[in-house]
Formats: C-alpha cells, sequence, structure tokens
C-alpha cells in the first residue's frame, strides 16, 4: 500500500490524477490478495485477535514506509518518525505480552 498511496508523488507526478489513480488501484489490488490471506491465517489458524492483526499491519506498515521514504522517495527519517515507530512497538509489545506459545 505504501508504493499505492506514495509512489504516484515521484513516478506519476506529471500524469493526470486519473491515471495515478488507477495505477494505484492496481497496486493495491495486488497487495490485498496477499493481505487478505495474511489476516486469515493470522485470525483463524493463529488466533491473533482483531487487534493483534491490526496492530501488526500497522508496525509493518511503519517499517516499510521508513525503508520506502529513504530508499525509493529519498527523504530523511526524523526522530519524531523514530519515536512514532517505537511507541508502535510499544504497542505491539501490550497486544502480545499475554500470548502464549503454542505448546
Amino acid at each position: 500500500m505504501t508504493y499505492a498511496w506514495y509512489g504516484h508523488l515521484r513516478d506519476l507526478k506529471s500524469s493526470p490524477l486519473w491515471i495515478a489513480i488507477l495505477v494505484s488501484w492496481g497496486v493495491a489490488l495486488l497487495e490485498y490478495t496477499l493481505q487478505v490471506p495474511a489476516n486469515r491465517i493470522g485470525f483463524q489458524q493463529a488466533g491473533w485477535s482483531l487487534q493483534q492483526l491490526k496492530v501488526m499491519q500497522e508496525v509493518i506498515t511503519m517499517a516499510v514506509f521508513a525503508a520506502f521514504a529513504v530508499l525509493y522517495i529519498r527523504e530523511k527519517i526524523s526522530m519524531n518518525f523514530v519515536w512514532a515507530g517505537l511507541c508502535l512497538v510499544g504497542a505491539a509489545w501490550f497486544m502480545f505480552r499475554d500470548l502464549k506459545a503454542p505448546a
């Protein structure tokens, strides 16, 4: 989703908005074909709660966004972004701290 939401800012900046929207939707469709099964596996087989899945998604999104911003868009990561990311890691710790390891 990171590329679908932000990639057009670099790659399609001179294209009409409707082209950026169509390209972004195509990329998002591909990602959804991976995300939906991952959520099902996490929820039904791993036994994670909906809240745990959401927090995990946000942590993964923040990590992917950081790499995307630095490597692709060539922006610097601010300390505020680092602190926000650490807060999300803390949120994940709270969401998963009572999870028992499978026997």
